[in-house]
Formats: structure tokens, C-alpha cells, sequence
């Protein structure tokens, strides 16, 4: 198996520029802020049923899925930093109105569900456009660390958010959770406004439709050797191995009779192993042969769900969480530089919108799946059933050609 690359001394390697330094923390901010609002949302819903919280949340995914490919088609033609500035001064405007109106005691349930379908539309245009910045922002030869610092940022901001903004709401209700994500998008606007993309990279052209565009997009990743087994092993990882920390954990914990202090601990594994892993990369770099790395990344994975399948002592679930994560991380820090270097300039935004869409149908098949099975069999053989798909997975991701000899660039 390939290493980690070594080949240059790490006093050699020029620093990750400014730029997407400064960007990398105005994005993670508002990444922080955005967990710090769902949370909001979500308790502010609660408050008037099941049937509003289901609602809320539909108002998120529904326009987000239906709009991405289109979003990123947005991106490619008119400017990734541009559709960013304006999905920012958007969320802007909208947390402040969701602020000020959330002043009055109880807020209706038909505001809740308007700012949701905000969050989700603009999210629709922002996630392609922000997924392909990296690569306007340092040189490929970078673009494996940038990425890797991106993962580990996002890692923290995720593990902070919940708690963060539960804290918020106690102190201060959604008013003060929405202030607090309108104060993230004001700090990432002014560093959008600064920042500006290192590299010129080709737009697509002004003529094409954005359906059209949108229907290339999918065109190019089809046909691309490289590109179309890379997403179809994201879909695999979406669907083995994320279902595990939201879903199977907290199952897992009720049939053994473990308390919720132990599930959060083997959740908390997986994000220490996944940030662990990141920084590695961040500071060492890819393994050379990337494809085999992300494949590998699978493969180990699907060892650590195991673990957590079969036992019976929450120590070693915690155990089997950490090598879950840097599975998992091992995964996310191969297969995102691996995409973006791989998609032609003109479709850097549509590319990203189709990963986003892939993995988000991906996670919605295996978490229904994956419950019903559950509910029928247990949790342990939905796990095993997840530990068995992502190492096939990884297996044929090896086994593949364009993937096993694709080395870094």
C-alpha cells in the first residue's frame, strides 16, 4: 500500500495561502452558525408537534435536493464567490427578519417553515459554489491539505454547533440562536467581499441553459472513468457508513441498555477519529496513490462498524467509533481532492452539486433502509449489514483500475 506522502521535507511545502485561510475561517464560522440555527429551528418547532418539526425540516431538504443540480449550473456560469456573496446577504437579511420577528413569545409555525425553506433554496445555489472554491483558491498541488483542513474545521464546527446553540436558545431563545447566525453570515460576507479567487478558471458559456447545463453536469461525471466510480463510492459511504453515528449509535446503545452518555461517547469517536485523520493529512499530505486511499478508507471503516456491530461493552464501541471516524476521514480526505482535480474548470460547481445530491439520496435510502431492517432484525445486523456494504465497496474501489493506479497530482 502506497504511503503518505514523504517525498518532500514539511519545512519545504509552501503554507496554504491567505486567501483560503482567511476564507477557510469566515466559511467555518458560518458552518458553526448554521448548526447553531437548525438546533433553533428544530426546538422552536418541537414546541408545536411532530407534524411542524417534520415540516421544518422538509422545508430545508425538499427545495435543497430539487434545486442543487440547477445551483450548481448557477455557479459554473456566473461565478462561484459571486452566488456566495448573494446567498449570504440573503441569510443575512433572513436571520435578522427571523430575530426580530422571533421577539414575540411563541413564534408561528409558518415563519419557522418560511426561514427553513430559505435555508434550504439558498442552500440549493451556496453548497456547489462553496464546494468548488478550494480549487479557485490554491493550486492542485495544495488542494489535498486545503481540503483536509476544510474536513477538520467542518468536524469541529459540527461537534460545537448542537451544544453551542443549545446553549444559546436556553440563554436567549431563537431570537439570540438567530442573531448569533446572522453575526456568522455578516463575517463571511465581508471576507467574500475581500477575498477573491486565485486562479482564472473558465466559466461555462452565457448561451447554454442553466437545465442544460445542469444535465451536462451529469453528462461529464457519467462518462468520466475516474469520476464516475468516485460518486458512486461516495453514495456507498453515504449509505453504510453515515446512518451509523446518527441512526445505529443511539439504537445500538438502547438494545445493550446504555445510557445516552455512552452513545454520545461513540459518536464523539467517530468525530475525533475523522478530525485526527484530517490533520494528519492537513500537515503529511495524501496517501500517492489518492484512489487507493479513499478505498482504503472504506475498507477500514467498515473493520470499526464491526466492532460496534458485535459488542456488547461500550468501551469498545467507543474503540470501534474512532476507527469508524478515520475510516471515514481517511474517505473524505482522498475522494474530495481526487473529485475537484479530476472536473474539467468549466464544471466545478455542477460536479459538487451532483456530490452533495448524491450523497443526500444515498443517506435518505440508507437510513429508511437501514430502520427498517433495524426495527425487524436489530440493530447489530443493520450495523453488520453497513460494515459489509462499505467493504465491498472499499474492496471494488480497489479493484478498480482507473481508481488503483490513479496517483496524486
Amino acid at each position: 500500500m502506497a504511503s503518505l506522502d514523504t517525498a518532500r521535507p514539511l519545512s519545504a511545502r509552501p503554507a496554504l495561502p491567505r486567501t483560503y485561510l482567511l476564507w477557510l475561517v469566515g466559511t467555518r464560522a458560518s458552518l458553526l452558525g448554521d448548526a447553531v440555527l437548525y438546533f433553533a429551528l428544530g426546538w422552536a418547532a418541537s414546541a408545536h408537534g411532530g407534524g411542524t418539526g417534520a415540516l421544518v425540516l422538509t422545508a430545508i431538504t425538499l427545495p435543497r435536493t430539487v434545486l442543487l443540480l440547477p445551483g450548481g449550473a448557477v455557479g459554473d456560469r456566473f461565478g462561484a464567490r459571486r452566488v456566495m456573496i448573494i446567498g449570504d446577504a440573503v441569510m443575512l437579511t433572513a436571520t435578522l427578519v427571523l430575530a426580530l420577528a422571533s421577539l414575540r413569545p411563541d413564534p408561528s409555525p409558518w415563519l419557522l417553515v418560511t426561514v427553513a425553506a430559505v435555508v434550504g433554496t439558498v442552500d440549493a445555489f451556496y453548497l456547489p459554489a462553496t464546494g468548488s472554491m478550494p480549487r479557485r483558491l490554491v493550486g492542485k498541488e495544495q488542494l489535498p491539505r486545503a481540503l483536509a483542513v476544510q474536513q477538520a474545521g467542518g468536524q469541529i464546527a459540527s461537534l460545537l454547533g448542537a451544544p453551542l446553540g443549545a446553549v444559546l436558545v436556553a440563554a436567549g431563545g431563537l431570537t439570540g440562536a438567530a442573531f448569533a447566525d446572522a453575526a456568522t453570515f455578516a463575517i463571511v460576507l465581508a471576507v467574500l467581499v475581500r477575498v477573491r479567487p486565485a486562479f482564472d478558471l473558465e466559466r461555462s458559456p452565457r448561451a447554454e441553459g442553466l437545465l442544460a447545463g445542469a444535465a451536462d453536469g451529469v453528462r461529464i461525471a457519467g462518462a468520466d472513468p475516474v469520476l464516475r466510480p468516485a460518486l458512486l463510492l461516495t453514495a456507498a459511504a453515504a449509505c453504510f457508513l453515515l446512518p451509523v453515528v446518527s441512526l445505529l449509535n443511539p439504537l445500538l446503545a438502547r438494545e445493550h441498555g446504555w445510557s445516552a452518555g455512552a452513545a454520545g461517547l461513540v459518536a464523539g469517536g467517530q468525530s475525533l477519529g475523522m478530525v485526527a485523520v484530517a490533520l494528519v493529512v492537513s500537515r503529511r499530505g495524501t496517501m500517492d496513490r489518492i484512489g487507493a486511499g479513499a478505498a482504503s478508507g472504506l475498507c477500514g471503516a467498515a473493520a470499526g462498524i464491526a466492532a460496534v456491530a458485535v459488542t456488547g461493552t461500550a468501551a469498545v464501541a467507543v474503540a470501534g467509533g474512532i476507527v469508524v471516524g478515520a475510516g471515514s476521514g481517511m474517505f473524505a480526505c482522498h475522494i474530495g481532492p481526487l473529485v475537484l482535480a479530476h472536473t474539467p474548470d468549466t464544471h466545478l460547481a455542477r460536479l459538487q452539486s451532483l456530490l452533495v445530491l448524491v450523497q443526500s439520496l444515498a443517506l435518505v435510502v440508507g437510513n429508511n433502509a437501514l430502520g427498517a431492517l433495524a426495527d425487524a432484525r436489530g440493530a447489530g445486523i443493520a450495523a453488520a449489514v453497513c460494515a459489509a456494504g462499505a467493504c465491498a465497496a472499499g474492496i471494488t474501489g480497489l479493484f478498480l483500475k482507473p481508481l488503483r493506479r490513479l496517483r496524486r497530482e
